[in-house]
């Protein structure tokens, strides 16, 4: 029985993924940077970093900042309680870094055990194309759902007095609406204003 009570207790780690978010005109050097901090964050707290996934500039669900794109970054790892604290802290610091999250994995995680792939924890630089985002964009006007440029009027085009509620021009020699209301074939309401007045 005192050989029990002289073992000290296991301490039992957590398994938390992070994803943070990074302005879209970040260049390589800077992203490299708030990875570094990240990993040493992680470091200093005992923690095991086992995943670090470079996502690439995606697109926003809604815009951040007035930026409609962001580069995503994946974090996988294994420590305390205490930090995920500092990481979110830090991350929160960084003018670089628009929105993060952290999401807990699994309780009850042996230290002591996580393995470590030396491939999953480098940083890639992922180099987009900009005719994909062109190409992307594109492709969303051609379906109603990127807004357009307004059209600019003129002279030329004629004035919003011209035109109808869809922003069609109202023109003299189309027959299809051509129909004025205010004259009735039997002349009836012209007469009664008349013999009133």
């Amino acid at each position: 029985m005192a050989t029990a009570a002289a073992a000290p207790a296991m301490k039992w780690a957590r398994e938390y993924e992070t994803i943070y978010i990074l302005r879209p005109d970040v260049d390589n050097d800077v992203a490299e940077r708030v990875i570094d901090r990240a990993r040493d964050v992680i470091k200093r707290l005992d923690g095991t970093l086992t995943k670090l996934d470079n996502w690439g500039k995606r697109k926003l669900a809604y815009p951040i900042q007035k930026n409609t794109r962001g580069i995503f970054v994946y974090l996988k790892y294994v420590g305390f309680s205490d930090l995920v604290a500092e990481l979110e802290r830090n991350l929160g610091l960084l003018d670089e870094v628009v929105r993060f999250q952290t999401v807990l994995l699994r309780e009850d995680v042996d230290p002591a055990s996580v393995a470590v792939d030396p491939d999953e924890v480098q940083y890639l630089h992922v180099e987009e194309e900009e005719e994909a985002e062109d190409a992307e964009l594109e492709r969303a006007r051609s379906l109603g759902m990127a807004p357009r440029a307004p059209r600019e009027t003129s002279d030329e085009q004629g004035s919003d007095d011209d035109r109808d509620e869809s922003g069609a021009d109202d023109d003299d020699d189309d027959d299809t609406d051509d129909t004025d209301t205010s004259n009735d074939d039997d002349g009836s309401a012209d007469d009664d204003s008349r013999e009133e007045g």
